[in-house]
């Protein structure tokens, strides 16, 4: 009797998405988390050392800014501002992306032309560039950033899709679908959509990363969140003056966009390999 394989899981997937799941909760429990109001000021004990540092002190872990705003929880509460936008701005551009990327894929000749030399033009631009042109015209705030990345990024995930919705559409299960007399959109829902599924959703968590930084670069140049709006990118703005007294506040955020970029990479990564059945397949003992 032959012995079903044992399938490890990704050890990719395990790690990135341990550490999103981590990072998803600061950002959903924050207000129960941090330990002070993000914006609260403590201006005789402005730009403290962390605990692990000398003159460091166990009621602010991570140290105080210039303002005396504890640390540790503005990056708590940073990382809500970054996990909301690279939630709702990765699934907007992913809704985007794939619904022209399947008209253009399934239907193909001119639909697909104009799709396609749109989409070439749009690349042109440098993403983040092309983000600040964005939010100089649609103003500041979380939602702006949102809306302006759904514009910029959508274009990622309709360049990837449509060519595999073009070899979805030439299986010969779509000729029979058609044959049989399915509609256009019963086709592309219950045929070409499920094939492209895990494509689409490696896509999504890869661009929650790509997100994450697109926001803290805004935030950095003062383009993005308002003003009292915590967020990674602003506390490394206003590290910069104090970078060579206290390092700290700069290391810091900086670290934390890091790990969270590096986090859902992995966890894109793995979840490709996952759902690759080519990969799949190939691991087992």
């Amino acid at each position: 009797m032959m012995r079903k394989k044992f399938r490890l899981p990704d050890l990719g997937l395990v790690i990135g998405g341990s550490l999103v799941g981590l990072v998803l909760i600061c950002g959903v429990f924050a207000p129960w988390i941090a330990p002070y109001h993000p914006n609260d000021q403590e201006l005789l004990y402005i730009l403290a050392p962390p605990v692990w540092a000398d003159g460091g002190s166990a009621a602010h872990l991570f140290g105080t800014d210039s303002l005396g705003r504890d640390t540790l929880s503005r990056m708590i509460y940073g990382a809500r501002t970054a996990m909301t936008v690279a939630a709702v701005a990765s699934l907007g551009a992913m809704l985007l992306g794939a619904f022209f990327a399947h008209l253009a894929g399934y239907f193909g000749g001119w639909v697909d032309w104009i799709i396609s030399r749109t989409v070439e033009v749009w690349l042109s631009f440098p993403p983040v560039v092309l983000s600040m042109l964005l939010i100089t015209g649609l103003g500041i705030g979380i939602d702006k950033v949102i809306l302006a990345i759904v514009l910029v990024d959508w274009t990622r995930f309709c360049r990837v899709l449509r060519s595999e919705v073009q070899v979805a559409r030439g299986q010969d299960y779509v000729a029979f679908a058609r044959l049989i007399g399915f509609s256009h959109l019963r086709v592309i829902m219950k045929e070409i959509l499920p094939a492209t599924l895990p494509m689409l959703i490696t896509l999504l968590s890869l661009q929650m990363g790509i997100s994450v930084v697109v926001e803290a670069i805004l935030s950095f140049v003062a383009m993005g969140v308002p003003s009292d709006v915590p967020a990674w990118g602003q506390m490394i703005a206003d590290a910069r003056i104090d970078m060579y007294g206290a390092p700290w506040g700069l290391a810091l955020p900086i670290a934390a966009i890091f790990v969270t970029v590096l986090s859902f990479n992995l966890f894109g990564d793995g979840l490709r390999r996952t759902l690759d059945p080519r990969h799949a397949a190939n691991r087992g003992t």
